[in-house]
């Protein structure tokens, strides 16, 4: 039976799982721009699909990206809430951010769906609405293998 979490829970009564230590040691990195966390939570292919952009793999290359983007726009990630159902962890969670050319920060939400292969994230797939990023191209992961995993295609 998978395990679950909600925030509204009290954090000492939220039942603990390793791969939600991973993300929030992920989320963290990402929060810090800290490259080594980052890559000590991944496979060394990692993959990172996105709804508005290219993928982007490999464990040194996504904790550069992070390093590099988040800074940027002062994005600061949180676990709202997850579910676990091994080697898969789904989550909901907000991105305080500024975004480009705005006068302050908003929050943005969405979720995720991390595979896990020996207790490290193996893959990432980013699932939000950015009102800045509009367009018909971005309701889909990018560069994700629909057909080869037995997704609907049509």
């Amino acid at each position: 039976m998978p395990l679950s979490s909600n925030r509204p829970f009290p954090m000492a009564d939220r039942p603990e799982h390793p791969y939600i230590r991973v993300i929030e040691t992920y989320y963290d990195g990402c929060n810090t721009a800290d490259v080594a966390k980052m890559v000590a939570t991944f496979t060394t292919d990692v993959v990172h699909y996105f709804v508005d952009h290219a993928p982007v793999s490999g464990a040194e290359g996504l904790a550069n990206y992070w390093a590099k983007v988040g800074p940027r726009t002062a994005a600061n990630w949180a676990v709202d809430h997850w579910l676990v159902d091994e080697p898969e962890a789904v989550i909901e969670w907000s991105m305080r951010w500024q975004p480009p050319g705005a006068d302050s920060s908003e929050v943005l939400r969405g979720t995720e769906w991390f595979r896990f292969r020996e207790g490290r994230i193996a893959e990432i797939r980013s699932y939000h609405n950015n009102v800045h990023l509009q367009s018909p191209a971005n309701r889909a992961l990018h560069g994700f293998d629909y057909a080869g995993r037995g997704y609907r295609t049509e």
